[in-house]
């Protein structure tokens, strides 16, 4: 592709990053389950996205395997999984049990986000690629912020899709840095992460029916008869 059509790709990736970033936000606001799940795939579509913008710019088929990987396991596997496994009350149950409130986490994500920018200046120095400049610092945000959400919430299927946004800021960087190796990555990841979300979807289930809950600090109380 011709460098003129550079900064119009640049553009609508850092749109997309900009989108990216605001999804793992709502991650970590929303108080519902259903909603944390539907934040999730729109981030995973948005990484879709990306890949598919640099793949053009960069005419690399290695990104266009990685947007498939992560339509077919992100977007459709894993929440299909999770809806199927998991009791249908954790989904219309708000979330309520958090570890700190909205406004302090959301003042505490903005003080994360400028921490992954103050983080990816001293990387960019070092490394050419092209799009580096826009999705480093966008996706080691949502790395934090997803690593975040795993430490402030209180029910155990938001705290694993905290876990998979953490994967989907480490792809969303990783596809600007190398863009052959992503998907050496995402065809592992294609493998395990649905058996591991498979796997915590019937615990949960499991759970669920014998507490009537999945709330952390209700597991964290148990104690073996």
């Amino acid at each position: 592709m011709s460098n003129s059509s550079f900064p119009v790709i640049a553009a609508l990736d850092a749109l997309t990053g900009a989108l990216f970033l605001l999804a793992a936000l709502g991650v970590v606001a929303t108080r519902q389950v259903l909603a944390s799940l539907q934040l999730f795939i729109w981030q995973s579509l948005l990484l879709t996205l990306s890949a598919v913008l640099l793949g053009i710019a960069l005419a690399s088929v290695h990104l266009f395997a990685v947007a498939a990987i992560t339509i077919a396991t992100k977007t459709l596997l894993i929440p299909w999984l999770l809806r199927r496994t998991v009791a249908a009350e954790v989904y219309r149950t708000r979330e309520i049990e958090r570890a700190i409130n909205i406004p302090i986490s959301l003042l505490l994500s903005a003080a994360l986000i400028v921490l992954a920018y103050v983080i990816a200046n001293p990387i960019l120095a070092t490394v050419t690629a092209p799009f580096a400049t826009i999705n480093l610092p966008l996706g080691l945000a949502a790395i934090f912020l997803g690593a975040f959400t795993i430490v402030v919430r209180r029910e155990a299927v938001p705290q694993m899709l905290g876990l998979l946004a953490v994967e989907n800021g480490v792809f969303f960087s990783g596809i600007a840095i190398v863009p052959s190796l992503p998907v050496i990555a995402e065809l592992a990841a294609a493998v395990d992460v649905p058996v591991i979300a498979l796997v915590v979807g019937l615990l949960m289930r499991q759970i669920y029916r014998r507490l009537g809950t999945t709330s952390v600090g209700h597991l964290a109380a148990l104690r073996e008869q």
